[in-house]
């Protein structure tokens, strides 16, 4: 188990340390409520406050926090040599009624696909995430109270 946690370890840092301490991007006002955000790769994500012509800042928000958590948990499933085949994950954001706005909870329902998948693995790897690893999760209000469950759809079970 030794070996395992050294070579998680091993992973992760390979890839954080190609994270810079500072991250750029541009933001431009479109029209109305409508703006492009732009990454310094080049990458586009529009915003609109009615979602008519992109997702709220919120929706990006949400989409941020599992994407970052997404990137640890296969990275660090992969490391652990899970075979894992596919993840998707669900997310509901709850928020305060008054300004402002801010996430007061968030659920995750992480939907894993794989062969003999084990939920021991499978925690550990969520919780280096959440502890961590996620940049983003750590970024937001200490406050915040996050729930994650997960589902296991093996593979190898019988059809």
């Amino acid at each position: 188990m030794s070996d395992e946690k050294d070579g998680v370890k091993e992973e992760l840092q390979g890839y954080k340390a190609k994270i810079t301490p500072s991250t750029k991007a541009q933001l431009i006002w479109s029209r109305d409520l409508i703006f492009s955000g732009t990454t310094p790769q080049g990458y586009e994500l529009d915003f609109d406050a009615d979602s008519q012509w992109g997702c709220k800042p919120t929706e990006a928000l949400l989409m941020s926090l599992g994407g970052c958590m997404a990137i640890d948990i296969v990275s660090i499933l992969k490391k652990m040599r899970m075979d894992i085949r596919g993840l998707r994950i669900d997310i509901t954001g709850e928020r305060n009624p008054d300004p402002p706005q801010y996430f007061k909870a968030v659920e995750m329902t992480l939907h894993l696909t794989g062969h003999n998948l084990d939920p021991q693995r499978i925690d550990r790897a969520i919780a280096l995430s959440r502890e961590k690893y996620c940049s983003v999760y750590n970024s937001l209000r200490p406050d915040l109270d996050l729930k994650i469950q997960y589902i296991i759809e093996d593979e190898s079970a019988p059809q």
